[in-house]
């Protein structure tokens, strides 16, 4: 009679050691739910973020750095651009899934197929930024007729903006130098500039470097230097729920900043290879993005408040010769969902 081989193995490790056969059952046995189990995980969320250097966005390194993204089902890549419109319109081209970027810079996005869209603040600035001059200008109001250094269409022009604004000084009686924030310190240097717009903490070293002082900070006011994580709509749509865990992990690391800043702020500055004291002291001229401001941003209406404020200092100053987007959305539901879900 025919007997298969299947067979035939089966009666010999029956008749030669029936234990040793149930044993190999079992193992197969726990072998498929274990892969039956690893099937039946969901897949940790891909995203790619861009961002530029700035303590604001850095400290999404400590999320990075140790487990958040993992806990909160995410595989993410940051992408560093060297600056903001870089960042910006990689984003709105598609090679990112968002970034984070500055509200000014998203106001002046590329044209593009989509909008782009804001669903979370990390920041607001805070006296990190600010107008050094020499020792005869003591006041904003001293600067009408004089040269001032900011790189035309950049955040840095919208705080010389912002502090003519406060003060009442028209935007055309200020000649503005259109330079970057390191050539603006040469000119200084060189008073080839009357006052530039930097940020901590070249804004305080060059004050002393120069003999001058710092006559303006963010501090100043309710600033509209904000920054925050924008997408584009389709993205805002299609991955709400991946984006809302990304807002729970900034929130995470925005938690360990306020009850273990040391810790956040060694680990952020050693990836940056940077003094983590120095670092702590950037980040200190910022508001934070947590969960009291996000809810007053998307919930009490500030950020659309500081949307309509920027249209108009944008419109203030045609120097900058660019376009301003009217078609920017602001999408609370990924924050907000955040905010509802998070807990310590």
């Amino acid at each position: 009679m025919f007997v298969s081989q299947r067979t035939r193995l089966s009666h010999v490790l029956k008749s030669r050691n029936p234990r040793g056969a149930g044993v190999i059952l079992l193992f197969w046995a726990t072998l498929g739910l274990v892969l039956l189990l690893a099937a039946c995980q969901p897949r940790p969320a891909s995203l790619k973020i861009g961002l530029n250097s700035w303590p604001g966005f850095d400290v999404i390194a400590y999320a990075e750095a140790t487990d958040i993204f993992e806990r909160r089902g995410l595989e993410v890549e940051l992408v560093r651009f060297d600056n903001a419109q870089d960042t910006t319109r990689a984003m709105m081209r598609g090679a990112l899934d968002a970034a984070f970027v500055n509200l000014w810079d998203v106001l002046q996005a590329d044209p593009a197929e989509d909008s782009p869209t804001y669903i979370m603040v990390t920041n607001v600035s805070n006296g990190s930024d600010g107008i050094v001059a020499h020792k005869e200008i003591s006041s904003v109001e001293d600067l009408g007729g004089r040269r001032v250094g900011a790189k035309l269409g950049t955040v840095n022009h919208l705080i010389l903006l912002e502090a003519l604004q406060l003060h009442g000084v028209p935007a055309q009686a200020v000649e503005l130098a259109d330079v970057s924030n390191e050539i603006a310190v040469t000119q200084l240097r060189d008073d080839r500039l009357d006052a530039a717009v930097l940020w901590e903490p070249l804004l305080s070293q060059t004050a002393d470097e120069i003999g001058g002082q710092v006559i303006y900070t963010t501090r100043d006011t309710d600033s509209v230097v904000i920054d925050g994580l924008a997408t584009r709509g389709e993205m805002a749509r299609s991955r709400r729920t991946a984006l809302k865990q990304l807002v729970l992990a900034w929130f995470d690391v925005m938690h360990a900043i306020e009850t273990q800043p040391e810790e956040v702020f060694e680990i952020v500055a050693e990836r940056l290879g940077q003094d983590p004291a120095a670092f702590a002291e950037d980040y200190a001229g910022l508001e934070k993005g947590n969960i009291a401001l996000n809810r007053e941003m998307f919930e009490g209406g500030r950020l659309k408040d500081a949307i309509a404020q920027l249209t108009r200092l944008f419109e203030a100053d045609p120097r900058h010769g660019r376009l301003l987007r009217e078609d920017l959305q602001v999408d609370a539901a990924p924050v907000m969902s955040a905010i509802e879900e998070w807990q310590p």
